[in-house]
């Protein structure tokens, strides 16, 4: 009977052990994902204001892909093609409307997708951010106008009678 009792005892320790871990597991998620929220909330703000810190919170190897097929910038690249926009004192304001994040196990990387809401209509981004010390950078970041499927041929023609001149 005692060894039963000790083996009873055990499992419930063991069950109980998991449980904690699974529980300190998902706040530590939740947490993960409210600094990246913030995070992003906050750089979208930053542009919307013409902060320049804007481009601090990338990674000097940071990569914007904006929405024409010409923008493929490196972080410097961005900065100095936005420029005219940050002297004027306003830049861009996107606000999210909703975001996903997801995260490495180690905690070192998320990336997320998120639906903007711009002067463009919906967007949809993504993005890929490591953590540098106690805080994000931003590694990569890809701007897309979001296309009804319905009116894709009609998308298509338009492009190429606009490329064609």
């Amino acid at each position: 009977m005692k060894y039963l009792s000790f083996i009873l005892l055990l499992s419930l320790s063991a069950v109980s052990f998991a449980q904690s871990k699974k529980t300190t597991a998902s706040k530590v998620e939740v947490n993960v994902t409210k600094e990246v929220n913030a995070f992003m909330d906050q750089w979208h703000q930053d542009a919307a204001n013409a902060d320049t810190v804007y481009f601090s919170k990338m990674a000097p190897d940071g990569i914007y892909i904006g929405t024409d097929k010409s923008e493929l910038w490196k972080r410097d690249e961005f900065k100095k093609w936005s420029k005219p926009f940050f002297d004027k004192g306003k830049a861009w304001d996107f606000k999210a409307t909703s975001r996903n994040v997801y995260f490495s196990e180690d905690g070192k990387y998320a990336w997320f997708d998120e639906l903007l809401d711009t002067w463009m209509g919906v967007c949809r981004s993504s993005g890929v951010l490591h953590r540098k010390n106690a805080t994000w950078e931003i590694k990569h970041y890809q701007l897309s106008v979001t296309l009804p499927n319905d009116i894709t041929k009609d998308f298509i023609k338009m492009v190429n009678e606009y490329e064609k001149k």
